[in-house]
Parts: C-alpha cells; structure tokens; sequence
C-alpha cells in the first residue's frame, strides 16, 4: 500500500528544522508593537514635527517677529557662501572639531593608562581627572576666563618666576584665543574620553596579555598589537562623541570670547545666536543651521561608517 504524503512516516536520520521554534520564540519574546509606537509618536511630535517646520524657514525672510515673511527660495543659501564671516565660521567649526577629536582623545587615552595600571592612587586619580566634565560647560568657561584674563592666574605664574616674556593675552589675541578655547574644551571633557577608555581596557582579558609577555613582546608592542585592536569599540564611540560636541560647540566660545576678538573664535553655532538674536536675521541663521544638521550628519555618517568597518576587520 502507498502512503499519501501527508501520511508518510518522518525521517529518522533527519533532525527537525529549529527555525519555526526558533521563530516563535523570537516573537514572544519582542516587545509589543506599541511600545514603540509610543515613543515614535513623541520624538516625531517633539523632534521632527518642529524641525521640518522649521526648515522651511529657511527658505524665507522671515525675521523672527513679524508674521508675514516672504519665500526667497535658495537666496539665503547663496547669501552665506558670499558671506566671509560664513565661510569663515565653517572652517573654524572644522578646525576645532577636529583638534578637539585629536587632542582630548589622545589625552585621554593616556589618562586612562595611567589609571589602569596598579598605582595605589588610581581610584582617586579617577575621581579628580573626571570632575571636571560633570561641571556645567558654561561655568567652566567663565571660570577658565578669569584664569587666561590679562591678570588672570595663568599670566601670573610665569611673571612670578621672572618669565614675563611668556605672558600672553590667550583670549584677545586672534592667533591665540582659538587654541585656548581647545585647550579649556580638552582639560573638561578629557576625563569623560578617558572613562570610555577606561571601560575598554579593563575588558581586555589579562591572559591575552600575559600571553604576548611570554612570546617577548615589550610594553609598546603589546599595547600595538593587543591592547589597540581591542579598543575600537571605546574608539568609535569617544570619536563620535567628541567630533559631534566639537562641531556643535557653542557654551564655552560664546562664553569665553563671544566669538572674537574681531570673528577669529566665531564658528557655526555662534555665529547662528548672533544673525537670529542680534540682526533678527530668523531666515539667514536657520539656514546656517541647516548647514551645521548636513555637517553633523556627514560627519558624523562617515566616521561611523569608517570605525565599524575597522572595528569588524580588528574583531
């Protein structure tokens, strides 16, 4: 007699396909669908609804107060990239983005060797190297203010010690005042770089260590070799963070020099308060805010796009 298909005996030397179970599991297991629904319908009303209503005033004259306002089209657009002190702010958002990126994680990478190792300190070491990035960034700079001011303490150390040449104006002079806002946005948020750091380290299996200790390699070569390909994920995400803060930097410039003296310290973000605030300019300053959003996401897109790929090529 022959069996019909559906009453055919299973096959022995076949194991049963887990993916249905495997399936079914993943589903009950998701949260309901709800959920996120929920917290769509908020971020799009508190985030993108806003947004994309603002966007579109960009596109006109509107000056901030008055209700009636013209649409011009791409003019403000085309307006900044005639506009010097435009292009100008552009290249300085990048220049201290990028020192900024460089400086406080290569900073804080060393801070977090330094805290890693078995000095009897470290504990202690911690809680200081990262106080200052708790403080708020707007009470640092007035502090770091009166610290580079012409009488501040910063010129009054080297006076003391007969060094009266090395007294500088830090935040008057064009050629220095960009550099001493790095320097004061370094020293606050180095300790947040090295904490990352800090957590990736720690993560590091010790035998791996011990391990190319005994094959001979030195503390570089295993630093190199074990430590760094381990560390990319801390990497991506302090990188990330640090060209995003550094690009949308706006407390400690405005805080520290206004944007000047002149426009030498004036980058996107600053010069975006002053045409909106100052000129009533509305139209003109969120289209420099459009421009500033296209930046941020490139930027940050790119780097992230770049860093997983190294980040999976280490792994």
């Amino acid at each position: 007699m022959t069996l019909a298909p559906h009453d055919r005996l299973p096959d022995r030397g076949r194991l049963p396909d887990p993916a249905p179970a495997t399936r079914v599991r993943r589903a009950r297991n998701a949260p309901p669908w709800w959920f996120v629904l929920l917290a769509l319908l908020l971020f799009a009303f508190v985030v993108l609804v806003p947004s994309v209503r603002g966007v579109n005033y960009a596109f006109t004259d509107w000056d901030g107060l008055n209700p009636d306002f013209s649409f011009v089209g791409l003019d403000n657009f085309s307006a900044m990239l005639r506009d010097a002190d435009a292009r100008q702010a552009v290249w300085h958002t990048l220049l201290i983005a990028v020192a900024i990126t460089v400086v406080q994680n290569a900073v804080g990478l060393v801070l977090a060797l330094g805290v890693n190792s078995a000095i009897k300190s470290r504990n202690v070491l911690r809680v200081f190297l990262f106080a200052p990035a708790v403080v708020t960034p707007i009470v640092t700079a007035y502090l770091w203010r009166n610290l580079l001011g012409p009488d501040g303490a910063v010129n009054s150390l080297p006076g003391a010690v007969g060094l009266d040449g090395w007294e500088q104006d830090w935040l008057g002079n064009p050629d220095l005042a960009l550099w001493a806002v790095v320097g004061v946005v370094v020293w606050q948020f180095a300790g947040y770089s090295m904490v990352i750091f800090l957590a990736g380290l720690q993560s590091v299996p010790k035998e791996v260590h011990e391990a190319a200790a005994i094959d001979g390699a030195g503390p570089v070569r295993r630093f190199w070799s074990v430590t760094r390909p381990l560390l990319a994920p801390a990497l991506t995400i302090n990188l990330m963070l640090s060209i995003i803060g550094g690009i949308k930097l706006f407390d400690q410039v405005y805080a520290l020099t206004g944007g000047g003296p002149g426009h030498a310290t004036d980058t996107i973000s600053t010069l975006i308060y002053k045409d909106a605030f100052a000129l009533g300019e509305f139209g003109y300053s969120i289209a420099l805010a459009v421009v500033l959003t296209i930046i941020v996401a490139v930027a940050s897109t790119g780097q992230y796009l770049l860093l997983s790929r190294n980040e999976r090529a280490a792994s």
